[in-house]
């Protein structure tokens, strides 16, 4: 008669109670490859968080591509609008693509107030391309490029040296004694220590002051973030198939968080490594344990078996041993991984919540390996012949 799940549980406990240093010195092998696992992914769980951190306190991560000399004729080509069109007809990975032109600081003034800030013309769509939320007012319509209205965007650090208390929005201001409505508020940049202002126009106001009907650089904003170097590529490889002998020079805003990224993932890989192999030495050890312990209790096994105990109830007892292992190392290396991890995080500050899903790959590879390791040791002691059994 085969035993009940609960007299299997209360056997495994006795056998593993009845030799206690020879447990806990497994507890212990498979308490540190827990613990090297949990940690690896503590680790990239963190990483993972404060690049995400990093990421939300500036633009949304994108590409600029600015025209080279051509290598033949040694003149340097201008984006126009028709290339944004070209690219984004093409680049399906793209999530938005604008243009940009940098232009010299201004004086601006309201009232009495003066200030020279940043002079930025943007093109259709670059809002969304740069990710920022406006803080008050629209964004730049259809029309507005349509009809060349005089119109601007300026950042709160603007709003508040030139307008102080009012709301801007409505206002006219002066750039070069030319006025321009206030249509929106952006989000000053957190990228500058030093904001100094910023005012954007459109590149189609900004084309009739000056003449100039080219964009000085193009802005795509990737899908993923994973997409950004092939989506650099892609671009590239177009427009240089567009324009024959030209070159391209490019850049991403977010190339550092890129590097330490990388950088982390292959940390966090080879510290998984680590635990991998602190784990199965854990498996070695209850592999050892349980085939020492069959040893040992050979006449034991025999005379279960003469009573009636089936090869089933002997090999799922030496597996519950192992089982029962696994999960008190495991589940002691995690509680005490993830004190630890608390404590270094509030004091370097670092962005942590408790995962259950990484504690549960931690704790189910503990079991998988430990039952690993004893089953073949099991399945020796379920087959012995119970008159040789008792006999040993």
């Amino acid at each position: 008669m085969s035993l009940s799940p609960f007299n299997l549980i209360g056997l495994s406990c006795q056998s593993l109670l009845g030799n206690p240093l020879r447990s806990s010195l497994t507890i212990v092998g498979v308490f540190m490859g827990v613990a090297a696992v949990s940690a690896t992914l503590q680790v990239r769980s963190i990483s993972q968080a404060v690049i995400a951190q990093q990421l939300a306190e500036r633009n949304a991560p994108q590409v600029g591509l600015v025209p080279q000399r051509n290598r033949i004729t040694r003149q340097r080509i201008a984006f126009t609008l028709e290339d944004i069109e070209f690219l984004k007809r093409r680049l399906k990975q793209a999530k938005a693509i604008s243009g940009i032109n940098w232009m010299r600081s201004s004086l601006v003034v309201f009232q009495d107030k003066e200030a020279t800030p940043n002079m930025i013309a943007v093109a259709p769509n670059h809002l969304e391309t740069s990710g920022q939320q406006l803080v008050a007012g629209r964004a730049f319509n259809s029309t507005d490029y349509q009809s060349f209205r005089p119109v601007v965007m300026i950042d709160e650090y603007l709003a508040k040296q030139l307008f102080q208390q009012q709301n801007p929005l409505g206002q006219n201001l002066y750039i070069d004694l030319k006025p321009y409505s206030v249509v929106g508020i952006l989000p000053t940049s957190a990228e500058n220590e030093e904001p100094e202002g910023e005012v954007w126009m459109t590149t189609a106001f900004q084309s009739t002051i000056s003449g100039n009907y080219t964009i000085r650089s193009i802005l795509i904003r990737p899908q993923k973030l994973e997409d950004l170097q092939s989506l650099e590529e892609q671009a590239i490889q177009l427009l240089e198939q567009r324009y024959k002998g030209s070159q391209f020079w490019s850049w991403n805003t977010v190339e550092e968080i890129l590097e330490q990224k990388n950088t982390l993932e292959s940390v966090s890989t080879a510290l998984l490594v680590v635990g991998a192999i602190s784990l199965l030495v854990g498996g070695v050890g209850i592999a050892n344990v349980t085939i020492a312990s069959v040893i040992e209790r050979t006449p034991e096994i025999g005379l279960r078996r003469a009573i009636g105990a089936t090869q089933k109830d002997v090999m799922l007892q030496f597996i519950l041993e192992a089982a029962i292992l696994s999960l008190v190392g495991g589940s002691l290396a995690i509680a005490t991984v993830h004190g630890l991890t608390v404590i270094v995080a509030q004091r370097f500050e670092f962005p942590y919540a408790f995962e259950s899903r990484s504690a549960a790959i931690a704790l189910s590879s503990a079991v998988f390996v430990g039952v690993g390791a004893g089953f073949f040791p099991s399945l020796r002691a379920s087959q012995l012949d119970p008159v040789k059994a008792l006999k040993g």
